[in-house]
């Protein structure tokens, strides 16, 4: 499958996968920027793409910087989507962290997806977890 992709920024780097295997391709910012404290913000990329149909790119974290406490909030490219992929960042470390041209920000999983068709019921059946949610399976 291939991934068409367009640089709108000169700069831009196109996303890569870094090691045989990878589920996500790396995201570049295109620009140096700095997400201070608690500052939610979408940094650029400086590419288009074009997500084959039938399928979704999901945006994810770099674990690297989920360690400071820097993550992408939201994380859905949908096939038809074809503006620029822009990264919302989120700061929840206790420093400004500073992004600059070039850094990776975030992972692009492609993914099918399953269309559904959306039945209204009166009734769901019963499973053996029930209504139990956050929590409910325990610590340990």
């Amino acid at each position: 499958m291939e991934l068409k992709v367009k640089r709108i920024h000169k700069d831009a780097k196109l996303p890569l996968y870094q090691h045989k295997g990878d589920a996500g391709l790396d995201l570049f910012s295109s620009v140096d920027c700095v997400l201070e404290k608690g500052e939610v913000k979408p940094v650029p990329t400086g590419i288009q793409v074009a997500i084959p149909e039938r399928y979704v790119g999901l945006v994810w974290d770099k674990s690297g910087i989920s360690l400071k406490g820097v993550h992408r909030m939201a994380g859905v490219i949908d096939s038809g989507y074809r503006g620029e992929v822009r990264v919302v960042m989120v700061n929840l470390g206790d420093e400004p962290f500073v992004i600059e041209k070039g850094m990776k920000i975030a992972q692009l999983l492609i993914q099918p997806v399953t269309e559904v068709k959306v039945v209204e019921s009166k009734g769901l059946e019963e499973t053996s977890r029930g209504e139990k949610g956050f929590g409910s399976t325990g610590k340990y």
